[in-house]
Order: structure tokens, then sequence, then C-alpha cells
């Protein structure tokens, strides 16, 4: 651990862990608040997108965080010494998205929005800043101590203000079909990624599988949405048309963040608010 850290935080046991760091709880030693602090070796960094996603992440988690403060974990210290980056964030329940889909199954439309508009809030609001995710996942949407949902792990975040972005970056069960096909992609693969999380809360498994990494990978590039009945029987036409315009495999036409913020479903909060028009 850096001297600074250790000087400004007392840190306590082990969290987490992720595949080149671990999350550690530690209080602030001036005012006893308890914070999350990310550590990363920067010695297992051997690619060199990782190693560049390692040199962006504390900045562009900074930034992200300013434009969505409601929605986005917080970034309250950065230290960093010669082997290892260590970034101080907000300390968010143990349970993430992906668990409590696990541990509940679907969730009935009006509890996945009060999920799902936050995540589409951070979204909107990290690209308005010009910060694509790039690994919208249940397991990076955390919740805080209220209980609120919280974007988190910039750690695959990029720019998008300078033009297109290249690279194979995500998970494979919500990377958008232009990232597996190994072009050029714009910052609408958040909106896609943030569609199959939408189509995991409401249905209780992902709307492309596979056995394994290639055959995940092959059923989303063909992109073939289906709704089967077994599972949607009870899903409203509303969320299944707002889910067809994120999963769109034409980017041209697939929904940005602001046109999912403004589809009738968001607004009416899942259907727990009256819409007066839902065409």
């Amino acid at each position: 651990m850096s001297e600074g850290l250790k000087r400004d935080y007392q840190i306590g046991e082990e969290i987490g862990r992720g595949r080149f760091g671990r999350v550690y709880h530690c209080v602030s030693a001036v005012s006893g608040e308890a914070f999350a602090v990310k550590s990363i070796d920067k010695r297992a960094l051997t690619d060199p997108i990782d190693r560049e996603c390692l040199e962006k992440e504390a900045k562009l988690t900074q930034i992200a965080a300013s434009a969505c403060p409601n929605h986005v974990v917080q970034v309250h210290a950065v230290h960093e010494d010669d082997d290892v980056l260590h970034i101080v964030l907000d300390l968010c329940q143990p349970s993430d998205l992906f668990d409590r889909i696990s541990l509940h199954g679907p969730f009935p439309e009006p509890e996945a929005a009060v999920v799902f508009v936050p995540l589409m809030e951070a979204i909107a609001g990290c690209h308005r800043w010009g910060v694509a995710h790039r690994d919208v996942k249940p397991d990076n949407v955390l919740f805080d101590s209220r209980g609120r949902p919280r974007l988190s792990d910039f750690g695959s975040a990029e720019f998008f203000a300078a033009g297109a972005m290249t690279g194979i970056v995500g998970t494979p069960y919500y990377v958008a079909p232009e990232v597996v096909a190994g072009r050029d992609y714009d910052e609408k693969v958040d909106v896609w990624s943030a569609g199959v999380v939408l189509y995991l809360m409401l249905a209780g498994f992902p709307p492309f599988d596979g056995d394994s990494a290639v055959e995940i990978f092959d059923s989303v590039l063909r992109a073939n949405l289906r709704f089967p009945t077994r599972a949607f029987r009870g899903v409203s036409s509303a969320a299944k048309d707002l889910m067809r315009r994120m999963l769109c495999k034409d980017v041209s036409k697939r929904f940005s963040a602001e046109q999912v913020l403004r589809h009738p479903w968001v607004l009416s909060a899942g259907g727990s608010l009256p819409v007066a028009d839902l065409a």
C-alpha cells in the first residue's frame, strides 16, 4: 500500500476482488467515514489495451462521477505507487444487481424500472461528457447504503468525443454485435448492454446465450431477439418495444441513451405511473 493511502486511511478487510485487483474496506483517518479502496496490480496488466484502460480509469471515473453524481460511484481519492493504483470510492452494499437477480429471479416491471432508470441516467450523463462505459452489466451496478443503484467500474471506459472507438472490450453476454465483429463503434454499445440488463431483469436469463464465449458471441452477432412466452407472458408491450429499440443490430436505428430516457416505459416508471400515449 502507498504511504499516502496508509496515512489517510485505515485499511481493513478484503471485500471483493477482480481480474487485476482487490477491493478493501477502509476508514478515513480524519472523518472516520467508511469507504472502499480498489487496488489494481499494474504488474498483472500484460495486455496493451488493459494497460491503456488502467491509465485512464481514475480520470474517467472522476469525470463520470461529476457528470452524474447521484447515479455513479464517487471517487474520493487516488493514490499510486510503482506497482499498484489505489482508488478510494463510495462504500456500497455487498450484493450487486447480478446477485439480486440470481437470488430473487425476474423483477416486476416497476421494480426493474427503479434500477434501470437511474442506470440509464448514469449512462446518458457519461455520454454527455464524452465517456462510454463499455462494460455495462449487472455486476457493475452496485447499491449504496440507502439502496440506490450506482454505476461502477470504469476500467474499460473510453473517451469517444474524438471519434470512433475500437477494441474488443466488455463481457460476452452484454457486448454489442459491432464490438464482437471487430468494427469501429460508438457510445451506443452502452445502450445495447443496458438493454441486455433490462431483458435479464425481466426474464431472469440473457437474450443471447451459449455454452461458451464463442457460442455467446455467435448469438450476439445473429442478434435474433426473442421474447419466449413462458418468461414474457406478463411483460408489457411497452417494455418489449423498448428492448427492441435498444437491442437493435443496426446502430443507426438503435436508440441513444437520451432516447431511452424519453421512451414511454421509462416515463411511466415501468408502468407504475400513467402515461397518456404508449404508442
